[in-house]
Order: structure tokens, then sequence, then C-alpha cells
């Protein structure tokens, strides 16, 4: 008798042991808001050239332009409130608020051909791309475990890939109406699905909702028995809670400080590594570079390795740290830039050197620089934003990162556009790889190591260690 009920006892607590599958799950479907970003973020890129070309519009190519720049516009214009979003109404509502704006740019693609109105439409998507960045990382962050984390909360940046890879595919066979009602489901599709998912226990425990958040536990561990987790929870956000959740306590004291900076240099090198510009311009860039590979299925192939490349990285990227990995890969992609770089020069400046031969370099060359960001450049960021902030400034200081992110989208576009116009295609890869060099040696002295670290563990080695070397 004894021994069978030791042999239930084991076998209950065998069953409660936990699974990591709902919190993969609440991850994979908060992603839809960011394939949608994706798609819009890469719009351009197969629909800017048909709109300079099709009469229809009567739209130069300088209006065009600013296609890639109206998005980052709705980013800094929207990013500064919403801290009252993610504080006052939950990561999760904040999240599915982002489905309003992008369905408004989708059915002003649709319909509209005025030059104002698809303005309106990249600022719209903009404001999407603001509520998406400032809630999305925050939820992944504060719902995964450690382990989940390392490796699922890669899964943002790779749907913001697979949207910019299914967009230059759509773009390829369909024209902007027909790809605009087909992306307008996707939006509509995540409120529903994700309305079905709790908000996060660390959310439920800032707001002395204990109950719940006990609750939200039990629902992203599959476990009844929560007690150790819902004690660590409780002493974390109080320890966390116990500072003001001030914008002078953003700055002042040094741990947010240290976040702060790390996460806007973060931010900062990567749209200065090139890695967003190039999605929006890749059709663009393939058509300027003179391939022997139509700049179509150039586009379709060259996001197609890079969601492949950025989904394989993520099984991997808890492998080595997240401080080695980042500079690593801002090493290399500066090395490939650059030689990218030296060719657009020689084809555009040498004519005597005949590189008919080598005609496949520029899109070789860019899927190079896929290799190297996939497993730093291009996850990195994203992944750490959530992880760098406590439970009292998070929303000031993911609100603040977002806004530079804006920012630094919209420079770095039009240091791209700007130095091509200047001196031509050579020049934004010649700028790019600089900044990532450069940033190389930064990184050393500003990042933090978050491999393997809880959330309160993060913010306690920001606290007692010498992160800055």
């Amino acid at each position: 008798m004894n021994m069978s009920v030791s042999e239930e006892d084991k076998s209950a607590q065998k069953n409660d042991d936990g699974k990591e599958w709902p919190q993969i799950l609440a991850i994979l479907l908060g992603c839809l808001s960011s394939l949608t970003g994706g798609l819009l973020f890469a719009w351009p890129s197969p629909f800017l050239p048909k709109i300079i070309n099709d009469k229809s519009y009567n739209i130069t190519q300088d209006e065009a332009s600013n296609f890639t720049t109206f998005n980052t516009v709705g980013i800094i214009v929207l990013s500064p409130f919403l801290i009252l979003f993610t504080d006052s109404f939950g990561r999760k509502k904040t999240l599915m608020f982002s489905a309003i704006p992008t369905s408004v740019a989708w059915i002003i693609k649709a319909f509209s051909k005025d030059l104002y109105w698809l303005y309106f439409a990249r600022f719209s998507c903009g404001l999407g791309d603001a509520i998406l960045f400032a809630a999305l990382p925050i939820y992944i962050g504060e719902v995964a475990s450690p382990k989940v984390r390392g490796t699922w909360g890669n899964a943002l940046i790779c749907s913001v890939f697979l949207g910019q890879f299914i967009m230059n595919v759509l773009g390829y066979y369909f024209s902007i109406e027909t790809t605009s009602f087909i992306c307008l489901a996707l939006p509509v599709t995540f409120v529903l699905v994700f309305s079905l998912m709790p908000e996060t226990p660390y959310f439920y425990m800032m707001k002395g909702n204990e109950e719940a958040a006990r609750q939200s536990l039990r629902t992203f561990k599959r476990k009844h028995n929560v007690d150790a987790e819902f004690e660590e929870l409780k002493s974390d956000v109080r320890r966390q809670m116990v500072q003001a959740g001030t914008w002078r306590n953003l700055f002042m004291i040094e741990q947010n400080r240290k976040g702060l900076i790390a996460a806007v240099f973060l931010r900062t090198s990567q749209m200065f590594g090139g890695l967003l510009v190039f999605a929006s311009y890749t059709k663009f860039i393939f058509e300027k570079s003179g391939g022997n590979i139509d700049p179509s299925l150039s586009s379709i192939i060259y996001m197609g390795t890079s969601f492949s490349l950025y989904t394989l990285s993520a099984f991997f990227s808890d492998t080595f740290g997240r401080r080695k990995a980042y500079m690593t890969s801002l090493a290399l992609s500066g090395l490939v830039l650059l030689i990218e770089g030296i060719y657009l020069y020689i084809d555009q400046y040498q004519p005597g050197i005949d590189l008919s031969g080598i005609k496949w370099f520029p899109l070789a060359g860019l899927l190079g620089f896929i290799v190297t960001s996939s497993f730093g450049l291009g996850i990195i960021p994203t992944l750490m934003l959530g992880e760098l902030f406590s439970a009292s400034i998070k929303a000031k200081g993911v609100s603040l990162t977002a806004t530079n992110f804006g920012l630094m989208i919209l420079l770095a576009n039009v240091v791209f556009y700007e130095t091509n116009k200047a001196v031509g295609l050579y020049g934004p890869f010649i700028v790019f790889g600089c900044c990532n060099i450069l940033s190389t040696f930064i990184s050393y002295f500003v990042l933090p190591e978050t491999k393997g670290k809880t959330l309160d563990e993060i913010q306690q080695h920001l606290k007692t260690e010498k992160v800055w070397k």
C-alpha cells in the first residue's frame, strides 16, 4: 500500500514537472505581429520599382524613395507614448493594438494610388511597428524561461525576415492590390488567436494581482504547483520595483543607465550595419548592381536565405555568449560589406577591369552578409532588448529604445539614398562596412553577457559587475 502511494506521488510529481511548449506557443503566436511587420517593412523592395514605372501612380523615384522613411516617422511619433500602454493595459493588449494601424495600411494600399495616401499608409504601418517593437520583446522576455528565451526569443526577428521573404515572393507574382488583400488577413488572424494567450505573470505581479500572476505561471509552465516559481517571481519583482520607475532613475541609476546604453548601442549598430536598409532596397540594389540574375529572383533568393539562416541560427544562438557572437558577427559583416563596396566601385569607376566573369558577385556578396549577420548582428539586439531593463523601468527603457530605433532606421535610409545618389552604389556599402568594424570595438566595452541568466540575475549583474571593460 505504501509502495503504491509512493509510486502515485512520484507519478504526480513527474506529471507536474512542467512543459516548455506553452511558452513557445505564446511566442510564436505573438510573432504573427512581427510577421506582419516584416511584410510591411519589405513592401518597398518589390513595389517601389513597380510604382515608379506604373504611369497610373504618377510618382517619381524621389517621391517613392520616401516610402522607406515614412514608416520610421510613425515609429518615432508613437514610441514615447507607449509607456502608458504597456504599463497600463499590459503587454498582451498593447501588442494586439498593433493590428489596427497595420490593417489600415493594407486597406489604403489596396484601394489608393494617391501619393499622400500611400505616405499615410507607410506612416500607419510605422505606428504598428512602434507598438510591436515596444511590446513584443517585453512579452517574450517575461513569459519565457532563460532556456526558452535563448532559442525561441529569436522568433521575433526570424518572423520579420519570413515576412520580408514572403513579400518579395508576393511582389513577384501579384499586384499591389492583390498583395494587400492577401496580407490583410494576417493581422485579423493574429488578434483572434493571440487573444487566447494569457498576460505575462510579471505584469500581473507589478499590478499586485497575485492570483492572476499565479494562474499565468500555471499556464506558461503547464503545471499546477508553481509555488517555488511564484515566490521567486514575487521576490524578483519586489526587488526591481523598489526603485521608482522615473525618467530620472532611468539615467541616474547605474544599472538602468548601463542597460539603456547597451540597448541604444545595439539598435544603432544594427541599423548602421545595413541590415534593414538592404531589406528595403533589395530589388533596387540588384537592379543597380548589374548582376546577371533577374533582380526579382535575386531578391527572393536573398530574403529566402535570410529567413533560413536566421531560423537555423536561432537554435544555436545560445551556444555562444551574446557578446562574443555579436562582436564576431559585426567584424565579419563589416569585412563582407567592404569587399562588396570595392567590387561595386571597380564596376562603376574602373571600366578597364573586366568583371564579366563574376557578375554573380553582388548576389553572392549579400548572401555572404546574411551568413555573417545571421548569428549576431541580426538577432542579438532584438533578443537582448527584453532582458536589459528592470521591471520598474522596463516600459520607459524599451519605449526610448524604440524611438531611437525609428530614428536610426530613418537616418540609415537617408544615408543609403543620399550616398548612393552622391557617389554611386558602392558608397553605402563602404559606409555601413566601416560602421560594423567600429561597432565591433565598441561592443567590447558596453555589452553585458546575458546568456543563461534570469531577468533578475541580469539586473544583479548590471548592478554589481563591471560591464564596461
